[in-house]
């Protein structure tokens, strides 16, 4: 017996609404009885009161100079991970191997890197080579390695093989293949995949601080720790409008790439 549409939409919700009560079922929710509606107004006025002496006086340690060391670990980190991704796309592509044992080898590899979050790499790589900005350059890097290569891999995998099967019928080998026929176009999604994963970066080592990883959010957790709102407030404030700022620029860049 088919099932109508109608049933299906019903069904449909009734797993999604089952999902959710299954979910909240272990929430603690008696929280609920230390919130204070005085106390929200007042954090709430405090953080539209920015502390804008503490954006610049001058020191490595002000609101700016620790953004743009945010900014610099994810750009590094972005670099490393580009860099390092293309080898594991190289052997994760189908469609580059007549083997298919080599290709689940490289995505499974890929898989590993990318099921750890950066705090738990920038945790592992501040035991290695100590806390400050280059553990947290390496746990983007790292985790980024997993993401774009996934990425790259499927961009890979997608392609039009026209211009691969031209090449070769002029007898192209696969490193010219390679570069006269995938790399042109690939290039322009994989600068755009780049961009974006850039300014995923960038909100990613916006977090590391907190485990001592450089950037910005060691003096976040420190204010918000100590309820200095008005600090906090010109944090996340400098963190919003820089996010905003780069996806403009990513933007602009996506545009000219196309």
């Amino acid at each position: 017996m088919r099932i109508s549409a109608k049933l299906k939409k019903y069904l449909v919700a009734l797993a999604v609404a089952a999902a959710l009560v299954w979910c909240a079922w272990d929430i603690d929710w008696s929280s609920f009885r230390y919130f204070s509606w005085g106390s929200f107004r007042g954090t709430l006025r405090s953080l539209f009161n920015p502390d804008w002496g503490a954006f610049y006086t001058g020191s490595t340690e002000d609101i700016f100079s620790l953004m743009i060391m945010t900014i610099a670990i994810g750009f590094f980190g972005t670099s490393v991970g580009t860099v390092l991704a293309i080898p594991f796309t190289l052997l994760s592509a189908r469609n580059l191997w007549k083997n298919p044992v080599v290709p689940r080898v490289g995505k499974f590899i890929l898989d590993v890197l990318r099921a750890f979050p950066e705090l738990v790499y920038a945790i592992i790589f501040i035991k290695v080579v100590g806390p400050g900005p280059f553990a947290g350059v390496l746990a983007i890097g790292i985790h980024q390695v997993g993401m774009l290569g996934k990425l790259f891999t499927e961009e890979m995998e997608r392609m039009d093989e026209t211009a691969v099967e031209a090449c070769q019928a002029v007898g192209a080998n696969g490193v010219q293949t390679m570069f006269f026929a995938r790399i042109p176009q690939l290039m322009p999604i994989y600068a755009s995949l780049v961009l974006n994963h850039f300014e995923i970066a960038v909100r990613s080592a916006s977090t590391l601080g907190l485990v001592g990883a450089g950037g910005i959010g060691a003096t976040l957790i420190f204010a918000i720790q100590a309820a200095r709102w008005p600090r906090v407030s010109i944090i996340l404030l400098t963190v919003i409008v820089t996010v905003f700022l780069l996806d403009l620029l990513t933007g602009w860049i996506r545009k000219k790439l196309r």
